[in-house]
């Protein structure tokens, strides 16, 4: 029997959070049934499987799906389940490989999903005439899509176009994903689990900027990165667009070129910048002064852009890293990270690049630990009994009659679609829980 949640979900929706949605059985059933169920996931980038033959094995909750380029260099996502007995296909998480051959019964299947052979198809089927094997094909994931090489699925045969799903937040997207006309290309991911909740993760990077103060002091502190202070973050600006936000730092004053080598890009990307970017992104850093920082597209993947000092020098380095929060149970969460670089970025930026990527983030970065020890506490504390008194206030940046604290930015001040609003704010997380209460309650889209 299903509890009734309209009351939890309204409280989400108003900005108070009833504690226990961070640790709740019957909660995760439903995400599990209606959003990851429906929503488009990210799953892996194109250049992880750049050639003919190219796989990796990926997961969305308890589906495991072969995203696999065939011969005909099309990237399919194959639902890694042998049609005979339900064995898993492919065992290993990436690979080269013109067939999968399942390990169970020796059925195999070339790299489009369709069956090539069966053991013994004679003697135990009499053949075509008791088992024809055309038109037999491991299940196709319901729909697949890509932006910018980003590859999604959803498990919803009806799901609306990526594109429209993603909506505005498409030009964000381009910060993080189309700094040439290359692309990125990814190494990685990093995994690797941990016992918090995975709706943690995705709200602390749509827009958590209040939390660096306290919990990322010790960064600062350091001399990891060139601001004196955490508290820098409240003279940025958060903003939502379309199905996703972020967050960004103000930077000094100066050009388009100086705000770019600010924060450690070499003229020659700068250059590329300048050929792939709208006039609206451009103007966002060099007219507005606002750089990207981290982000989440719903339901769960999340970005991240920043740009710590490497080696000995008071130079920086930017890097970007990409994420998914892999829900596992209520408690636990499987973090996929990949260092994402510029595809035409000379060699000697993209090695110093992916050390400043370690040294921040991946599954030994300092923000990285900083963060998981608030997450474990949260989500422990809110299994019990008391979490289910409590709501949690999530109404930063508003007044008691909902207006907010500081006016959104007009397009004066900020080139960018969508509502962005300076310092601190939960504005984006207030956002990103409003279209998972929409979902739980079968209403999103």
């Amino acid at each position: 029997m299903t509890t009734d949640q309209r009351p939890v979900l309204d409280e989400v929706r108003r900005g108070m959070i009833p504690a226990h949605i961070y640790h709740d059985e019957e909660i995760f059933r439903l995400e599990r049934e209606r959003l990851f169920g429906r929503a488009w996931v990210f799953v892996a980038h194109e250049s992880e499987v750049p050639v003919p033959g190219d796989y990796v094995v990926r997961r969305v909750l308890a589906d495991s799906f072969i995203i696999a380029r065939g011969e005909d260099g099309q990237v399919r996502a194959l639902f890694n389940m042998c049609l005979h007995r339900g064995m898993q296909v492919c065992r290993a998480e990436l690979g080269n490989a013109s067939h999968f051959r399942c390990p169970y019964h020796g059925w195999s299947y070339r790299n489009d999903g369709r069956l090539a052979g069966l053991p013994f198809h004679r003697d135990a089927y009499g053949g075509e005439a008791g088992f024809p094997r055309k038109g037999q094909a491991l299940l196709p994931a319901p729909s697949l899509a890509s932006h910018n090489g980003l590859i999604f699925i959803s498990l919803d045969p009806d799901a609306p176009p990526l594109r429209d799903y993603l909506g505005d937040f498409t030009f964000y997207l381009d910060y993080y994903t189309k700094q040439s006309a290359g692309g990125i290309e990814l190494r990685g991911p990093q995994r690797w689990r941990i016992k918090a909740n995975w709706k943690i993760g995705a709200e602390n990077f749509a827009g958590d900027m209040y939390h660096t103060p306290h919990t990322h002091t010790s960064v600062v502190e350091i001399g990891l990165f060139r601001e004196p202070k955490a508290e820098k973050r409240k003279d940025g600006c958060t903003y939502w667009a379309g199905n996703g936000g972020g967050t960004t730092y103000k930077l000094p004053p100066g050009t388009l070129e100086e705000r770019l080598r600010y924060v450690g890009y070499p003229d020659v990307m700068i250059e590329r910048m300048k050929r792939g970017w709208s006039r609206e992104q451009l103007d966002v850093v060099g007219r507005d002064g606002f750089m990207i920082s981290a982000a989440s597209v719903f339901p769960n993947l999340s970005l991240v852009h920043n740009w710590p000092r490497v080696e000995d020098s008071e130079d920086v380095l930017p890097f970007i890293s990409i994420r998914t929060w892999q829900p596992v149970g209520p408690d636990e969460t499987e973090v996929l990270s990949w260092f994402a670089v510029d595809a035409e970025a000379p060699e000697e930026f993209k090695a110093l690049s992916y050390k400043a990527y370690l040294m921040c983030f991946g599954s030994t970065g300092m923000f990285e630990q900083d963060d998981v020890e608030n997450w474990v506490s949260l989500t422990s504390t809110a299994a019990g009994t008391m979490a289910r008194r409590l709501l949690l206030n999530s109404r930063m940046g508003l007044l008691g009659d909902g207006t907010p604290v500081t006016p959104a930015l007009g397009p004066d001040r900020f080139a960018g679609p969508g509502e962005a609003h300076v310092g601190y704010g939960e504005y984006n997380q207030r956002q990103l829980l409003a279209r998972w209460a929409d979902y739980l309650e079968g209403a999103g889209r």
